[in-house]
Parts: structure tokens; C-alpha cells; sequence
């Protein structure tokens, strides 16, 4: 078995999702033997035990080249992952992508970064007959054309997909792909152990804010300055006016990047109630929220850790993908858009928000539980997919022939 993607590299939701398919495989395959062809490959054999193989060849991928040394290490370095990909793919039976957007350029992304490392492990997987499940994935409708047509070929050679929500799953269709046997199941945090929720006081308590270092996404690149400071601005003149309310705030983030956006809020807002929390892992971002009042957050996996805690939750959305997540656990009244933060207006949701926290809190327990039934079937309908007996004996057989 292998597990691949930008794991162990400073993302919580992404080191989530394999936390979740790994809790899977114990549970259910618990002979499987799984390595990873991921982003950070130390870590995730520190955090989770398992093998852990580098996914690019050129340490500096990730780097802006601007001498020719660079370029040309690049450009090698894309020719060698050719070979690198197809070596760990042939030496597996089965190779699941868990969760994750990618699918997507929500955020920016260029088609030779990741989207062609995808590509070459789903044509890796049909040439060499190893299967790719792409699992409760998520999508979105690309206009960029080489990262369309990667993303759109990459699907299209996954032996199994499912989608973390409809949407995603009508994008892939609209951008060429047949998923007429895909399945939409909720996002595989879900299925995550979630912690005791704190006891209301009926007092005003704390707020988490969840914050992200946002530019806006691939088509925003001209005006990626101006998202930034409109959403910074907004977001600190909230977290002021809750400080003059005498509301405690706790901020968090999501990924290793965030923490820019963390030192501009306490350098702004220079106050004891507002404090900053080391999360390391999406265990430790549930506890937080578990033991707040409400939560306001941007990224996507903050939010689920919100709605599975059970806490009353304010979306600041940057991508459909947030909007689904919230209509699906029924608070799609409560989004507002991550470009355009109008803290006033952001003010009067929360307030909103707040007036109706005891029935919010009960709708969640009521979708979560649903969400927790979806994934259980996901992972019966995964066992049936990629665990067939007699085909597994025969890839073995296979690999083993002269």
C-alpha cells in the first residue's frame, strides 16, 4: 500500500487526511505494509511510523529558480521524477490519494508543481497496473489550461474517485471526466476522533479565529496584495472589537505559513486577550475549538474541526468549497467572503451566529453523526474496491512472475 501527496509538509488538513486513511487501514487491513511518496517525507515517518520516500528529486522544487542552474536543475529534476514515480508505483498493489484539493487551484498553483506529480502517478498506476484511488477528493472548475488538462487526465486514469462534496464532483464532469460510478462521501476528517465539547456557561467565552496567510487563488495574482491586506485589515479590526467586548481570542492556524499572519494580529492588537496557539496537528486545533464559544476561520480544515467539535462556526470563504461545507452541515447562513472582510458586517453574523448557538449545536451533532455513517460505508465501498481477494492475489503473482 502507498500513500501519496504533500503530506508532513506543514499543512494540518492534508496531515489529516492521511491520519484518517491510515486509522482506516489498521483498523481494516491491518496486514497491509504501507510506505508514503510525499512533500515531507521525515516528517511524516516521525508523526506516523511509516517509510517515507522524498516526492520530488530536486530538494529546491518548491524554490523560485532565477539562475540558470536552478532552471536547468528544475527542468532535470521533472525528467527524473518521470522515473522516481513510476519505481514506487510499480512496487505497490495499491495507491490511495487521501483527501486533499487535488483537484483544485483554489489557491495558487502552477501546472508543472503538483498537478503534473499527480499526473504521473495515475499514468504510472495504469501503465504498470497499480490502483489509484483518488478518496473523498476534492475539485474545482479550472480555467488554466495545462493544469486543467493534467488535473482532467490524472482523473480520468484513477482507478476509483470519490468527492469530499457535489461540487467537486460536477467540476470534474464539467471539465471532461466521466463520474457517473463517483460517489460524494463528506471529507475523511470526519472520521477523525473528536474530543469532549466544553459545557456552555451562558457567559460570553472564547472565540478561536482561525487565520491564513490568503492572497486569493490563481486568478487573482495582479490583485494578491490587495486580498491580502483587505483581509488582514478586516480581520484585525474584528479581533479589536471583540477585545473591547472583553472576549478572550485565541488564534490559530492550519499550515506552517499562516504564522505571518498570526505576529500581525498580536503586533496590532496588542492585548492580553488575545492569545496564539501552536496546533501540530488537526487533534490539537479540535481541542482549541472544543473549548471555545464560536469559531471564525478561513481554511477549509479549520472549519471542519469546527463543525466537528460541534462549535458554532463563522466561515470566512475563499473558495466554493467552503460554502458547500457550511450548507452541508446547515450553517450556510453564516459565510462571508475572504476577499472582500467587512468587519461590520462580519460583527453582525457573529452576533447572529452567537444568538443562535444552542440549536446550531444540535444541528451539528445531528450531521455529524450522518457525516460519520457516509465515511463508514466510503471505507466499506474502499474494502470492496481495492481489496477484491482473488485480485490482490493475482497483482502479487504478477509482480513475482519472471
Amino acid at each position: 500500500m502507498g500513500v501519496f501527496g504533500l503530506l508532513g509538509s506543514g499543512n494540518l488538513g492534508n496531515d489529516g487526511s492521511l491520519e484518517a486513511v491510515l486509522g482506516y487501514l489498521r483498523a481494516e487491513h491491518p496486514d497491509a505494509v504501507v510506505d508514503a511518496l510525499c512533500g515531507g517525507p521525515e516528517a511524516v515517518t516521525a508523526k506516523f511510523g511509516i517509510p517515507a520516500t522524498r516526492l520530488h528529486w530536486n530538494r529546491a522544487e518548491y524554490r523560485t529558480a532565477s539562475r540558470a542552474g536552478a532552471i536547468a536543475a528544475k527542468g532535470l529534476g521533472k525528467l527524473v521524477d518521470v522515473f522516481r514515480t513510476a519505481a514506487w508505483v510499480r512496487r505497490h498493489d495499491v495507491v490511495i490519494v487521501p483527501g486533499m484539493g487535488v483537484l483544485e487551484a483554489t489557491l495558487p498553483l502552477r501546472p508543472w508543481g503538483f498537478p503534473y506529480s499527480l499526473f504521473l502517478l495515475c499514468a504510472s498506476g495504469r501503465l504498470l497496473r497499480t490502483r489509484v484511488a483518488l478518496v473523498s477528493v476534492g475539485a474545482a472548475e479550472i480555467r488554466n489550461r495545462p493544469t486543467r488538462a493534467l488535473v482532467r487526465w490524472s482523473a480520468r486514469l484513477a482507478a476509483y474517485r470519490s468527492y469530499r462534496d457535489a461540487q467537486s464532483r460536477d467540476a470534474m464532469r464539467a471539465m471532461g471526466v466521466n463520474t457517473a460510478r463517483d460517489e460524494v462521501y463528506p471529507d475523511l476528517a470526519f472520521s477523525l476522533p473528536t474530543p469532549p465539547a466544553s459545557t456552555p456557561t451562558g457567559t460570553p467565552g472564547p472565540v478561536c479565529l482561525g487565520v491564513m496567510d490568503f492572497h486569493g487563488g490563481n486568478d487573482d495574482r495582479a490583485r494578491a496584495d490587495e486580498i491580502y491586506r483587505r483581509y488582514l485589515d478586516g480581520t484585525i479590526r474584528f479581533v479589536r472589537a471583540l477585545v473591547e467586548e472583553g472576549r478572550p481570542v485565541r488564534l490559530l492556524t492550519g499550515d506552517q505559513c499562516d504564522l505571518s499572519v498570526v505576529a500581525a494580529i498580536l503586533d496590532a492588537v496588542d492585548s492580553p486577550l488575545v492569545s496564539a496557539a501552536e496546533p501540530a496537528s488537526l487533534a490539537d486545533l479540535m481541542n482549541e475549538m472544543a473549548a471555545a464559544d464560536t469559531v471564525v476561520a478561513v481554511r477549509y480544515h479549520n472549519l471542519i474541526c469546527a463543525l466537528k467539535t460541534g462549535t458554532p462556526v463563522l466561515a470566512l470563504c475563499y473558495a466554493a468549497k467552503s460554502d458547500a461545507l457550511m450548507d452541508r452541515m446547515g450553517l450556510g447562513a453564516y459565510c462571508h467572503p475572504a476577499r472582500e472582510v467587512d468587519a461590520d458586517r462580519l460583527l453582525e453574523q457573529f452576533r447572529d451566529l452567537e444568538k443562535h448557538s444552542a440549536e446550531l449545536r444540535q444541528t451539528l451533532t445531528e450531521r455529524n453523526r450522518a457525516a460519520a455513517q457516509q465515511l463508514a460505508h466510503q471505507f466499506a465501498a474502499l474494502t470492496a474496491t481495492l481489496f477484491p481477494t482473488t485480485d490482490h492475489a493475482h497483482a502479487h503473482a504478477h509482480r513475482e512472475a519472471p
